[in-house]
């Protein structure tokens, strides 16, 4: 999985490679079956990291937050354009004004509420994206405890 960055300052073109930490383990399989929104009956799911990135959960335990960023593998990376929540009632809209799945780097951001952690395993509430989705990184959502 590779990133890529214009450079537009330097006028060259650098790449970034990513490594999925690990996947997401969910009831969800169908893409336009998905909720949209975690707030629209997403399922409860698991977190699957790789064995070796078990020492980097150190810390997460229940009832906290955390900032979940996903790899959207099933994504049309060559989208610029779409109708918000795919209504074709309304007007077409730049892919970086939405939360549309499709577009360039498609990097999703889910704000998730951890109910355990198993080992490798964290079982989060509300999580709208698709089994077997690549995980890229998982941060604390900061709060004034934290």
């Amino acid at each position: 999985m590779q990133a890529m960055s214009s450079g537009l300052d330097r006028g060259i073109l650098t790449e970034y490679t990513l490594r999925p930490i690990g996947r997401v383990e969910s009831t969800l399989t169908d893409r336009a079956a998905a909720p949209r929104q975690p707030d629209e009956g997403a399922p409860d799911a698991w977190l699957v990291f790789d064995d070796r990135y078990a020492p980097a959960l150190d810390g997460l335990t229940p009832g906290f937050d955390v900032l979940l960023l996903t790899w959207l593998d099933r994504a049309d990376r060559d989208t610029l354009t779409v109708h918000p929540r795919g209504d074709l009632g309304r007007p077409l809209a730049g892919v970086f004004a939405t939360r549309a799945p499709d577009r360039p780097n498609p990097i999703g951001l889910h704000t998730v509420h951890i109910l355990a952690v198993a080992g490798p395993r964290v079982h989060v509430r509300q999580l709208e994206a698709l089994d077997a989705t690549p995980i890229l990184d998982v941060k604390p959502l900061l709060t004034p405890d934290r």
